[in-house]
């Protein structure tokens, strides 16, 4: 029996970003083959929910106008697939756009996954029902489940958590460009590259890598859909020259654009570049955060609507 919930509950979505990654290959359905070291960090949408006569979608923030709360958004697709699962009653929702849209960093599949967590926690469902869902709302969807340091390979689904990664301070740069995935993916000149490296070790056990020891690793890997997303986009090669000017140890886009990043020394010089950024560029989105602890996952918070 479902415990009945006493009041509104919230939860984070944090923007997923792809440190790299490599297209290793393609599946006989067309799917290709990743492998792919992601982290998430506190720039984040956030979701609402709240126990109601009818089930409802309200969508605010700064990037509200660019979805509709119809039955193809992820919000409503995560409701739908969770209640498949694990009945429960009408719920009002309500999802704060602060991410771009179309941007490379799993805006919609973290939305779908904080939608997942939500509801789980509000009417107290079966701890696995979560799980369950999210294989039905995209490749990301799990990934954004979990919300801590990975790597993923295979089509996304093989998931194996990174807890050795140091925090990592970073500017998202979003030139404000949609991007289409799969047109990015029918650009890509090659399908079968060589998957990452191994991940350097910290010198003992339950240690985190000093950023020092990260970065030279993180400087040999490589996204395999910049190339392919630059053509199609230009602007993310200035998005990406105006990173490197600030000086971050790496200057990378991530998943299939636009969204692109740089990792620096600490929030504070990352804080600057994204003041020099913002001044050259003041219609970007330009946002400087840092990564969630890595095995943390998600930032939850219960409170009142």
């Amino acid at each position: 029996m479902q415990r009945p919930a006493s009041s509104a509950v919230t939860e984070a979505a944090p923007a997923k970003i792809n440190l790299s990654l490599h297209v290793t290959g393609r599946r006989a359905d067309g799917y290709h083959l990743l492998e792919s070291l992601v982290v998430f960090t506190r720039a984040e949408d956030v979701v609402h929910a709240e126990p109601a006569g009818r089930d409802s979608l309200a969508i605010t923030g700064p990037f509200a106008a660019g979805l509709s709360a119809d039955e193809d958004n992820l919000v409503l697709r995560a409701r739908d697939a969770l209640r498949s699962i694990a009945h429960f009653p009408p719920v009002a929702l309500i999802l704060e756009k602060h991410l771009p849209i179309a941007s490379g960093i799993g805006g919609g599949s973290a939305d779908a996954a904080a939608t997942l967590r939500l509801l789980t926690r509000l009417f107290d469902l079966p701890p696995d029902a979560a799980a369950r869902a999210a294989p039905r709302l995209g490749a990301d969807a799990p990934m954004c489940l979990a919300s801590a340091t990975l790597v993923a390979r295979g089509v996304g689904e093989e998931i194996s958590p990174v807890a050795t990664l140091p925090r990592l301070a970073m500017v998202l740069v979003n030139p404000g460009e949609p991007v289409s995935t799969p047109a990015v993916f029918s650009a890509l000149a090659s399908k079968h590259n060589p998957p990452l490296p191994p991940l350097p070790m910290p010198d003992a056990e339950g240690d985190r890598l000093p950023l020092e020891a990260f970065w030279p690793w993180l400087a040999r890997t490589r996204n395999d859909l910049q190339m392919p997303a630059t053509r199609l986009s230009p602007i993310i090669a200035d998005a990406l020259h105006l990173l490197s000017a600030t000086g971050p140890y790496v200057a990378r886009m991530s998943g299939s654009g636009a969204t692109c990043f740089g990792i620096y020394p600490t929030r504070k010089s990352a804080e600057v570049a994204a003041t020099i950024i913002r001044a050259q560029e003041p219609s970007w989105w330009v946002v400087a955060t840092e990564t969630l602890e890595p095995d943390a996952g998600a930032m939850v918070q219960t409170d009142d609507m």
